[in-house]
């Protein structure tokens, strides 16, 4: 049995509406998005989730209306993004479903994190130091070169 098999397939799943929740109202969600559908495709793979059908998406993208692939992962709904091949193997579920909602969990954002790299084997790329940050700058104020002028001047601005 390997790491990915040894975690509960409950908590990948409380650990995926974590992430799922954070994605919603989070100003950059996209790296979000990315692990909750990595380690969705690896769950249906494996045959741990299981697809449901495809439903309409409440959020339209260009005004036009397009489908989401509904997935479940032991108690829990998720959408993603569908294949060409689901439109011609599921059913259209049609509307979404708004009174249905997902069992309420506590998991931290970071915990819930640490469980889905660990199933999808994904490492973060290492982090910055501090120090080589570029330093802020603002576009609108120029600092005043007063008091840092080299006196008397060693090179001149002038060619003559």
């Amino acid at each position: 049995m390997n790491g990915k098999q040894s975690i509960p397939l409950s908590e990948i799943a409380k650990a995926l509406f974590t992430i799922n929740r954070h994605a919603k109202t989070a100003p950059e969600p996209k790296h979000l998005y990315f692990i909750k559908k990595e380690a969705i495709n690896r769950l249906l793979k494996e045959k741990r989730a299981q697809k449901v059908g495809l439903h309409f998406s409440n959020h339209p993208k260009f005004s036009n209306q397009h489908s989401t692939l509904l997935v479940k992962v032991d108690d829990y709904f998720f959408h993603i993004p569908p294949t060409k091949d689901d439109f011609k193997r599921l059913e259209h579920l049609g509307e979404l479903d708004s009174s249905y909602r997902n069992p309420q969990t506590k998991m931290s954002l970071s915990h819930a994190k640490k469980i889905v790299y660990n199933y999808i084997n994904w490492h973060p790329a290492e982090k910055q130091h501090r120090g080589s940050h570029k330093r802020y700058t603002s576009s609108y104020f120029t600092p005043s070169s007063l008091g840092k002028m080299e006196w008397p001047p060693t090179k001149t601005h002038r060619n003559y």
